[in-house]
């Protein structure tokens, strides 16, 4: 009687870098929980042996970088132009949130790793400063505006994300938003009468207005100490 095949000996699919990390991200991004991804539970949910894994990439060290550079070198502006510096902003703005929110298992490797890679240096750092420079920021400025776009967006989707009544996504988000917004208002109120006399402002804290509102305000600063272009 033949012996049973273990995962490995079945899988059909060539085994590659590139499929390696997409694995990765994709546990990952499932629990956004970095310390849950391990080699040998990779090589399972691959069906590979963890050896096999380390012919490709010689610790989960060089995994998780190779995490962060995929998804810094796809990360994706829109097509359509920018009318003018303020609508760069934003649409640099937003599309840093959507990639943190995307991969939210990323957004502590943003925060604690460096990369080389030119492949992530093109896609989430030049391609941003050129798109920043032909809306008519200088080069010096628009340096300075990633900085603050990068990591307002690591900062509020770090926040955001263990608190779902943060997005409103659906029916389940807006009554975790109320409910919330109960829990703050139950609080006492000798112990706590701001919070208590604005609970539902509180609870707007993890919101998608609160992001907005915060980008605005550093876009119209910035576009105000912008030298006149006329």
């Amino acid at each position: 009687m033949p012996r049973p095949q273990n995962r490995s000996q079945r899988r059909d699919t060539p085994l590659t870098p590139e499929l390696i990390i997409e694995a990765a991200l994709r546990l990952s991004d499932s629990e956004a929980d970095l310390d849950r991804l391990t080699v040998r539970r990779l090589a399972s949910d691959l069906g590979v042996g963890a050896m096999t894994l380390y012919s490709y990439f010689r610790s989960k060290e060089e995994i998780l970088d190779g995490m962060a550079d995929h998804v810094l070198g796809r990360m994706t502006l829109p097509d359509k132009p920018d009318a003018d510096p303020a609508e760069a902003l934003r649409t640099v703005g937003r599309a840093f949130l959507t990639m943190m929110r995307e991969h939210p298992s990323v957004v502590r490797l943003f925060a604690s790793r460096v990369t080389d890679s030119r492949a992530a240096l093109r896609g989430a750092m030049e391609a941003v400063l050129q798109r920043l420079v032909d809306a008519g920021i200088p080069g010096p400025t628009a340096v300075r505006c990633y900085g603050f776009l990068i990591t307002y967006a690591i900062g509020f989707a770090s926040y955001q994300a263990p608190r779902p009544w943060g997005r409103l996504d659906g029916q389940d988000d807006a009554e975790a938003r109320r409910q919330r917004s109960h829990f703050y208002a139950a609080l006492p109120i000798d112990e706590f009468p701001q919070v208590v006399g604005n609970a539902e402002e509180v609870a707007e804290l993890a919101s998608d207005s609160q992001f907005e509102a915060g980008l605005s305000a550093y876009i119209e600063a910035t576009v105000r100490a912008l030298p006149d272009r006329a």
